[in-house]
């Protein structure tokens, strides 16, 4: 049971983490090593001094949609580890985790549906039609699809997992 409890945790912890990258990092649309866009800013290399310019993603309510989604995600997330850490202590024994488990798939569930309205309405989010046919998704929207399954399935996990002494 001691395994099972640490698996749970540290599956929850990476996929938390893996969460947050996807939603803040600057790579759900790459151009090249010089260009690349997010859910909040849209970025380019200064070849002279080598930083980052950024200025804010384009109006979408498709984007604003996505923006909002990721973040619920988080924050559902983040509201079921804490629940956890409540359950472990004061659950009395036998009692199922169906609070946490609820709370990761809706996090699943929002995550879910923030990354397929980017892929169904990327046109609309990247306005610029040569933006899109030079570019391609990044790692973070990758990442934002590895933790629909890691997510969900750790809900699942949650629902089914039972305290014990």
């Amino acid at each position: 049971m001691g395994f099972l409890l640490v698996f749970v945790t540290l599956l929850h912890l990476i996929t938390l983490t893996i969460l947050f990258i996807a939603t803040t990092e600057k790579s759900w649309w790459v151009w090249s090593g010089e260009e690349n866009s997010d859910l909040w800013y849209h970025c380019k290399l200064d070849n002279i001094t080598g930083a980052w310019l950024c200025t804010s993603s384009k109006e979408s309510e498709w984007l604003h949609a996505v923006q909002a989604l990721m973040v619920l995600a988080v924050i559902f997330s983040s509201i079921a580890f804490l629940i956890f850490l409540a359950q472990l202590f004061k659950m009395s024994k036998g009692g199922l985790f169906y609070i946490t488990g609820l709370c990761q798939v809706f996090a699943g569930l929002t995550a879910f549906s923030a990354v397929i309205i980017y892929t169904l309405h990327r046109n609309e989010i990247l306005q610029d039609p040569s933006q899109r046919r030079s570019g391609s998704y990044g790692y973070c929207y990758v990442l934002g699809w590895l933790c629909v399954p890691m997510l969900l399935g750790s809900g699942i996990i949650y629902i089914h997992l039972r305290k014990k002494e």
